[in-house]
């Protein structure tokens, strides 16, 4: 586990606190300070704080300060998606309000409930038991299922995405977005912007699509091995749910950015589902039959993520992002892309 680290506002990201308690006072029914700012470590995108006051702890999510890329940190899809969750199963925290005024601190920022609960990092969960770490697999599976299972209609988020080919219109996204904070030529991301545009598999049903689903991006109950809150919502939108699945698969096949990941690892002995019984149980509770051309997903989502990391490490390199920790992701892009041309130059052969 990792504790969640919580230090004072750091420099590049203060703002002015009394605007921010004068806006909350006027935003929040029942609000009342003084008011206490203080900034989570970790997240490379959205700088969050936590915002104490003596009746109540509230979390604080905003844009990055600088200049921003096109369609990154859109802090007021983050709000709404959650916002519009609250009604059905999957277990959200409680939004306040959302201010896509930038006069007040500067930039966009919403206002959610702070849920206690436990972040694990490490994919291999090296505190816990076999079987809670199974019971935490296990329920990942369900959560992303009961997300996948919401009609998006049904909850105001009709028209959350665009119409038109989800992975279309991704794989075009993160290219650009991968050749506006290129550092170096990475051939391996060539060979997949090339191969992915053209093999893209026939479309499933639109649902809403968290973009960012993975151990680390979940609260865990204090005690017990359940989730109580899904978090980071920056990078949703409307698609392929596979698409989701096939990004939390990731882990069983290399390292991620920092963790040792699920591959080499002996899972039974952990308690830790294997691949193949992770799938199965989302299918089991989205109501699925088995996943056809499941290396495409695999493939994509090694692509995405070497792009958003690249965007990590030069926002890094320019001085805003919202982690010192950007920078240490120098050769994350080249690692996941090669891992991803690697498989690629599996499955043609």
């Amino acid at each position: 586990m990792s504790d969640v680290q919580i230090t004072a506002v750091r420099d590049a990201h203060r703002f002015d606190e009394k605007a921010l308690e004068k806006y909350l006072a006027a935003n929040i029914s029942d609000f009342a300070g003084p008011l206490t700012v203080r900034q989570f470590e970790g997240g490379q995108s959205n700088p969050t704080y936590q915002l104490i006051t003596p009746g109540r702890t509230y979390v604080l999510r905003k844009q990055p300060p600088g200049e921003l890329l096109p369609s990154a940190h859109q802090v007021d899809r983050e709000y709404r998606v959650m916002a519009a969750l609250a009604s059905t199963p999957v277990p959200v925290p409680k939004m306040y309000c959302l201010c896509e005024d930038p006069a007040v601190i500067g930039t966009k920022f919403y206002i959610m409930e702070m849920v206690q609960g436990r972040i694990f990092t490490e994919t291999r969960l090296p505190t816990l038991t076999p079987a809670e770490r199974r019971a935490i697999y296990l329920d990942l599976a369900r959560v992303l299922a009961e997300l996948h299972k919401v009609n998006p209609e049904a909850v105001g988020l009709g028209s959350f995405g665009r119409p038109g080919n989800y992975y279309e219109r991704q794989i075009g996204r993160w290219s650009k977005q991968y050749v506006a904070s290129q550092t170096e030529n990475l051939e391996a991301m060539n060979v997949l912007m090339d191969w992915l545009p053209k093999n893209i598999p026939e479309a499933g049903p639109i649902v809403v699509v968290h973009g960012d689903y993975r151990l680390g991006n979940t609260l865990i109950h204090p005690t017990e091995p359940r989730i109580v809150a899904v978090l980071d919502w920056e990078l949703s939108t409307l698609g392929d749910g596979l698409a989701d699945v096939g990004y939390l698969c990731q882990d069983w096949h290399g390292d991620s950015y920092n963790d040792a990941g699920l591959a080499g690892a002996d899972l039974k002995a952990l308690g830790i589902p294997t691949e193949e019984e992770f799938i199965a149980h989302y299918c089991k509770h989205a109501n699925r039959a088995a996943i056809e051309n499941w290396s495409f997903y695999l493939i994509y989502n090694m692509f995405r993520s070497a792009a958003i990391i690249q965007g990590v490490y030069k926002r890094g390199l320019d001085g805003n992002a919202s982690s010192e920790k950007a920078l240490e992701y120098k050769d994350a892009a080249k690692l996941k892309s090669a891992q991803a041309a690697a498989l690629l130059a599996r499955i043609r052969t």
